[in-house]
């Protein structure tokens, strides 16, 4: 009997086949309560399985759906609910209407350097996300990887995915995941314990095949291309251009020499054309309970909401703090230090020569002794407390920068102690996406990135700040609508990475 049409957990109306897999198959719904479209993927039960089977094939459809909905990034697909069918689980994801990369790749064969380079940018920062909040992928292949109709890119299928602390659900010696897309180091080891560059192994045979239009190992026979991937070299790719020296790094064969998604995001970035770049890795990747956001440094006014176009802000004296208020309804209070400790000085290393700036940009006097790039049309607007602020024509997005005493050294803990309940409190829907050390310059920063809900509209904002080499504390802060942050925070990457210090 056809599932056509039938009516899942009273709520999803099962309207269209739209794939099948090895676990599942993933119908187009209709919501019935919100009237909306979403994915159903329901699971494939083989028959004659013993029961401890089908419950390890339940647990990894609840899995799967954990380890997703656990990383929350444009680049990851969105997990809205798990069902149940007639007592078989069904995950319940946002609708996409898209084509694999699998299936471009079998109808034109390879794709051109720089739009593989976009695509790969995108999945390393699903990657990236998923890395942080603990969670490996470990089946990363073309077939997992979602070209939207809107030109969004999605890694999906979290099927097989592990998340750090948890129980395996393969028996001793079972390999999961599509053997082309293995890591040596789980072929020469069947028991080897699964880490990052597995995935980022992966990634690099996928942008291989992308852009040779054929795998970098394929065999006759499953043996023979594992034997290959374990043992053997592979042909330099001839289509790659700028992408070769990211695919010849993320297929290094030792894991601990491979590029990490960090460094694969920003090197695509720059295959791709896009700028997108984020900052230098966090030195002790943290796991992401749920994204955050920030209310800004020590005696500055807040930067966790941010103006809208035809806002007038307003500073309002409250207790403790600065209050601003924005078209979009959002506030939020900074907490004034009762004392605040600049950073000791230490030694900065030579800097290195800083690049040239991306088309429509240019360098803007953020203060004394420091400039910015700021994209052409941006206009200043200045803000209570001593901040420089550059906002957008639409007047949605701003960037902020500032010279901050913190309340101590350290900003992460500064944030931690004072800053993150208050943004907390004061910013409706207030989520955490990442805090955690980083570097700036060989120096070490702080990173935060959050959302958080204006009156109209989600909001998505990053902060950095760092020390210079005299001891003088900056934040670099970017906020626009999280719909739109694609878009815009390759601005703030391009002010991170151009910023010019006085040294």
């Amino acid at each position: 009997m056809s599932d056509l049409g039938r009516l899942i957990a009273g709520r999803y109306r099962l309207v269209e086949r739209v794939g099948r897999g090895g676990m599942g198959t993933v119908w187009r719904a209709e919501d019935q309560m919100l009237g909306r479209h979403v994915a159903v993927k329901k699971l494939h039960v083989p028959p004659h399985l013993y029961d401890d089977e089908i419950q390890k094939l339940y647990e990894r459809t609840r899995r799967e759906a954990r380890s997703a909905a656990r990383i929350t990034h444009p680049h990851v697909i969105v997990v809205y609910d798990v069902v149940d069918d007639e007592g078989l689980p069904c995950i319940v994801m946002e609708y996409i209407p898209s084509v694999t990369l699998s299936d471009v790749l079998k109808r034109q064969g390879a794709l051109p350097p720089e739009e593989v380079a976009r695509i790969g940018r995108s999945v390393a920062a699903a990657l990236r996300a998923a890395h942080d909040a603990g969670v490996l992928h470990r089946d990363v292949k073309p077939a997992n990887v979602l070209l939207g109709n809107d030109g969004r890119i999605v890694l999906t299928d979290f099927g097989v995915a592990m998340q750090s602390g948890t129980p395996s659900l393969t028996k001793t010696g079972e390999l999961v995941g599509s053997i082309q897309y293995l890591a040596p180091e789980r072929l020469r080891s069947g028991n080897a314990e699964p880490g990052p560059a597995c995935d980022l192994w992966s990634l690099g045979a996928t942008l291989y095949q992308a852009v040779e239009g054929r795998h970098p190992f394929q065999r006759d026979t499953p043996i023979e291309t594992a034997y290959a991937i374990a043992a053997d070299t592979y042909e330099p790719p001839r289509n790659a251009g700028d992408l070769a020296p990211v695919i010849e790094g993320l297929l290094v064969k030792e894991p601990d020499r491979r590029m990490d998604a960090y460094e694969a995001e920003r090197r695509l970035g720059e295959a791709s054309g896009t700028g997108t770049t984020p900052v230098d890795p966090p030195t002790r990747p943290e796991r992401v309970e749920a994204p955050a956001a920030p209310v800004r440094g020590g005696r500055r006014s807040s930067r966790a909401a941010l103006w809208c176009a035809s806002a007038v802000v307003v500073a309002a004296t409250v207790t403790g703090g600065a209050l601003l208020w924005l078209e979009d309804g959002a506030a939020s209070t900074t907490p004034q230090p009762s004392q605040a400790h600049p950073a000791p000085r230490s030694p900065s290393p030579s800097p290195s020569p800083l690049p040239p700036l991306p088309a429509g940009y240019h360098l803007q006097k953020a203060g004394q002794g420091f400039s910015v790039p700021v994209r052409d049309g941006w206009k200043p607007k200045n803000v209570a407390g001593g901040e420089v602020a550059y906002v957008d024509p639409s007047g949605l997005v701003g960037l902020r920068v500032d010279v901050v005493e913190f309340a101590g050294s350290d900003p992460l803990r500064h944030w931690r102690e004072t800053e993150e309940d208050q943004a907390r409190r004061d910013n409706p829907g207030y989520e955490r996406v990442r805090m955690g050390p980083t570097t700036f310059r060989g120096r070490p920063a702080g990173y935060w990135e959050f959302t958080f809900n204006g009156r109209l509209r989600e909001y998505r904002a990053v902060e950095l700040a760092f020390a210079g080499a005299d001891g003088t504390q900056y934040v670099v802060y970017l906020s626009a609508p999280n719909a739109q942050w694609n878009e815009y925070r390759p601005v703030f990457d391009t002010a991170v990475k151009g910023i010019r210090l006085r040294e």
